[in-house]
């Protein structure tokens, strides 16, 4: 089974940063979206960026101006990159394509946990 692999979570105080990278495989094509959603314990998996393969960009409202998802320069590789992080950040997080024909990968998450 095909399957994402993301890496970079951990724990890091308010205000710290931390990037996420996800390792997409080869063989998946014809990418048409690239995000990263994170679920919170007792709460919904929410969206927090997304990457067209045109490049546009979309946030969710409570990580604009902090978080920059990109994609490497090969089809491979999908970022996000964190600031100013907050304790309602902590969550796990999820890397997520999407091909043109609509089928979804996801990969099996990250710990992101932000306290002091």
């Amino acid at each position: 089974q095909v399957q994402l692999v993301e890496s970079g979570g951990g724990l890091v105080q308010p205000g710290g940063s931390l990037r996420l990278s996800c390792a997409v495989p080869i063989s998946i094509l014809n990418i048409n979206v690239r995000s990263w959603y994170r679920q919170a314990p007792g709460k919904e998996r929410e969206l927090v960026a997304r990457i067209s393969s045109g490049g546009s960009t979309k946030y969710a409202d409570s990580v604009k101006g902090r978080f920059t998802i990109s994609r490497g320069n090969v089809n491979n590789m999908v970022y996000l990159q964190m600031n100013s992080l907050k304790s309602e950040d902590t969550a796990v997080y999820y890397c997520n394509i999407q091909t043109i024909t609509g089928y979804k990968y996801w990969g099996q998450g990250t710990q992101v946990t932000v306290s002091s």
